[in-house]
């Protein structure tokens, strides 16, 4: 579609639901996570082709403009989207507008949505590791005088920290911008949503030693009991650095 012919939303909606091929419609981002629309929000839609299908609607790949943004893709395509990817929690999360499959587009959106128990224990294990590594580059820093570089370790460590603490859970990780619409609609189990919420915005903002120290110990016994124990354990002495002192 050039720039002098857009095409808005409901008529990109209404002229997928007349195409035969179309087999699904999805909104993700902003219009897919109630409360956070604002004014500057777009139309993120993804139009789902049967596999093999012909349609006209090929004409608007790459379509984008400030209210929508169009990605046409066979349904092979779609359930390979994310998989993996940084779209996944995008499509975890997003909203069925057409659903030709009976179910079919709905399950493919489920199935994004969880981690396969093998997939969830490999990632947790390899984020556990990460985020171990860049708390214990913060503490050390630190210890030795190093106060920009232990903020920035401390920062670093809390993309980890999430990414594990979500792995756990067989969850994607949310977009910072929607994890606390995340944590206050689907909270993580055992873990109190608003007490996690104020260490990660106190580590992440001041690097503090104590704060990064408790969380750990918090982070630690989840890590165990999900059967991580080994990651934590080849840090040797080097965890008694992330533990209170």
């Amino acid at each position: 579609m050039t720039a002098q012919q857009p095409i808005t939303y409901d008529a990109s909606v209404e002229l997928a639901a007349t195409d035969s091929a179309v087999v699904g419609l999805v909104l993700k981002g902003s219009r897919a996570h109630e409360g956070m629309t604002t004014e500057y929000s777009d139309h993120d839609l993804y139009v789902v082709v049967a596999d093999g299908a012909t349609t006209a609607l090929t004409r608007f790949t790459g379509h984008r403009t400030p209210e929508l943004d169009l990605v046409i893709l066979s349904l092979e395509e779609f359930r390979a989207a994310g998989m993996p990817g940084f779209e996944r929690y995008a499509l975890a999360r997003a909203r069925i507008v057409l659903d030709r499959l009976d179910g079919g587009i709905s399950q493919i959106l489920a199935d994004k949505a969880r981690l396969d128990a093998d997939e969830a224990f490999r990632k947790a294990g390899e984020s556990l590791d990460a985020y171990a590594n860049s708390l214990y580059r913060s503490l050390k820093n630190d210890r030795d005088g190093h106060a920009l570089a232990a903020r920035l370790d401390a920062t670093d460590s809390i993309r980890f920290l999430l990414e594990t603490l979500f792995a756990l859970d067989r969850r994607p990780r949310p977009y910072n911008k929607y994890l606390e619409w995340e944590l206050a609609r689907f909270p993580l189990p055992g873990w109190d949503t608003g007490m996690l919420l104020a260490a990660v915005d106190r580590i992440s903002g001041m690097g503090d030693v104590s704060t990064q120290r408790r969380l750990f110990t918090q982070v630690e016994a989840a890590a165990r009991r999900a059967g991580h124990g080994a990651v934590l354990d080849a840090w040797g002495k080097d965890l008694d650095l992330m533990r209170p002192q």
